[in-house]
């Protein structure tokens, strides 16, 4: 559940106040206006004209504050919950991830995140601004008449009761909406992801004709939605219109037989009009109530799965490469059915290995919790003799550098995409690095070496990532490249075992096997574990395990 934070709740009593002051605005010159024209003597008349002005000037300074406040402390709550979000995904990755698309987990993790902030500003605050207002205006016209009093709160009932019925029309159609989302952002990440090709083959109509068939279901659960909360504020202004009829015609036989002022009658009259600004919030909040309520249910079903490894382990690890040892280890990425195994394997330190065979036998669940992504669900897996269950997990995975079919590369630097396996190492480390994975004449290449900005062509960049206009190359990195910049990182990082899931999958057969022989060669004393279905540089490797399908 989403708890209110400090600022917020001061934020909605500031909120509060200047509502307050806009009602007591709209009252005040209401009885100053009726007061006037009756020719008083005029200081008679300076109180309500000083309270007019304090009105006046207090509505949008605490508007201002207000605004000022809650978004301060908003953005605070945003910021914890981001990093508290993605803290919750490292214990699921890859294994409760694997099975959801790229795209709907960043719309999981950025935009259902933003939507359940969103509840602080626009809800929470909202509230906390029309109750306080209305207990006001409420109050004080019990004070000043009580049969008006009656009145407003028959108005704010009835306003309560349109929230409540714009909540249910909100719920209704959030599940529409969510899902519409959820099918664009899938349907974009993957016209982008593979718009060079697209275009290369001419083939871009249809996937634009997905999108916008994508498009036009969240316009169309948009615009359900808009019909709802558009009846919100149709039902809202029709009370604040009978509200301010209602009290006319209850004031009017007072001011007749002279029970109350005339200008107390303009007050009295005219705070429910004063007080329909107010209501007025109510629609909007209760979209992003349901909206946020919505977004938190999708985010907790993410964040909430139970992690696939065990976080009981507190011993430290060795330095060096260690000997692991698997005992009849079988493993499951769901529990439902074994994916691989039973195992029963050594590896010695800075032993070369390759695992093989048919596709759907276990190599990458296998792999999986080699590099510890994954706990045994039968056996037992040592290191160095003892159980890895018994250690500290991200001690364990500080000592594994994994490589994958598809390295990702970030939108910045060739140097600075080589940083993140060694924060701390040199130009020269790095270059270093690069020429030990094979990429030695392709960086000479490079005019701007390693301030080479990385994307879909190869374009020069200043020191900051920033792409220099008119440089770029003629040539796209390819998938070899792609390939050694991923073992690259894997040297420049240091760590004693090397795991490689299909590394040279996507490449010919010479450029694989030269990858490979490069990775061997530059490994050192390292541990290197490779899952390939091909027979990749097989003669260079100490050992290559063959595979069987996991029996049940």
């Amino acid at each position: 559940m989403l708890v209110p934070v400090r600022g917020v709740i001061i934020a909605g009593l500031i909120g509060a106040l200047a509502f307050a002051c806009g009602v007591a605005l709209t009252a005040t010159s209401g009885w100053l206006i009726v007061r006037a024209s009756q020719r008083p003597i005029v200081l008679t008349l300076l109180t309500a004209i000083v309270a007019v002005r304090t009105f006046g000037i207090g509505r949008p300074v605490f508007r201002y504050v207000e605004r000022l406040v809650s978004h301060n402390a908003a953005l605070a709550d945003l910021t914890e919950r981001r990093t508290a979000a993605y803290r919750q995904l490292l214990p699921l990755t890859p294994a409760r991830l694997g099975t959801r698309r790229r795209a709907d987990l960043l719309s999981g993790v950025v935009r259902d995140l933003d939507d359940e902030v969103d509840i602080q500003v626009r809800v929470i605050v909202p509230l906390i601004t029309t109750v306080g207002a209305a207990a006001v205006a409420l109050v004080a016209t019990f004070l000043i008449h009580p049969p008006a009093g009656f009145v407003m709160l028959g108005f704010i009932v009835v306003a309560a009761l349109v929230g409540w019925l714009d909540l249910a029309l909100e719920r209704h159609g959030q599940a529409a909406s969510l899902k519409a989302r959820g099918q664009v952002d899938r349907v974009a990440h993957l016209v982008s992801s593979g718009a060079t090709e697209l275009a290369a083959i001419g083939a871009t109509d249809a996937p634009m004709a997905w999108l916008a068939h994508a498009q036009k279901n969240v316009e169309k659960a948009a615009t359900a939605q808009a019909r709802g909360r558009a009846a919100g504020v149709a039902l809202t202004l029709l009370a604040t219109g009978a509200a301010t009829l209602l009290m006319a015609w209850t004031l009017d036989g007072e001011v007749r037989s002279g029970a109350i002022d005339g200008p107390f009658a303009a007050l009295l009259l005219l705070t429910p009009l004063a007080l329909g600004d107010v209501v007025g919030l109510i629609p909007d909040a209760v979209g992003s109530f349901a909206r946020s309520a919505a977004a938190r249910d999708r985010l907790q079903a993410l964040l909430t799965q139970d992690p696939a490894v065990a976080a009981r382990g507190t011993h430290g690890v060795a330095d060096g490469a260690p000997t692991i040892e698997l005992d009849d280890v079988t493993a499951s990425w769901t529990g439902a059915r074994t994916d691989t195994g039973p195992h029963t394997l050594t590896i010695a330190p800075g032993e070369h290995l390759a695992i093989t065979g048919p596709n759907g036998c276990g190599k990458s669940t296998l792999l999986a919790v080699l590099a510890r992504h994954l706990d045994p669900s039968g056996g037992t897996c040592r290191w160095d003799g003892v159980d890895v269950r018994d250690l500290d997990a991200d001690a364990v995975r500080s000592r594994i550098a994994f490589v994958d079919d598809d390295p990702h590369l970030f939108a910045g630097t060739l140097g600075a995409n080589l940083l993140l396996a060694q924060p701390g190492a040199s130009d020269d480390e790095v270059r270093a690095a690069l020429r030990r994975a094979g990429l030695g004449g392709w960086l000479d290449e490079l005019t701007e070496g390693l301030d080479t900005h990385l994307g879909e062509y190869l374009v020069g960049a200043g020191r900051d990532g920033a792409a220099t206009a008119g440089t770029a190359t003629e040539r796209s990195l390819s998938g070899g490249e792609r390939a050694r910049l991923g073992i690259a990182r894997a040297l420049l990082s240091e760590r004693p075992v090397i795991a490689l899931d299909e590394p040279v999958a996507h490449l010919d057969g010479p450029t694989a096997d030269a990858v490979i022989r490069d990775l061997l060669e530059a490994s050192g004393g390292r541990t290197v574990v490779m899952v390939s279905h091909h027979p990749v540089a097989f003669d260079a490797l100490d050992r290559v395990v063959e595979l069987e399908f996991a029996r049940a």
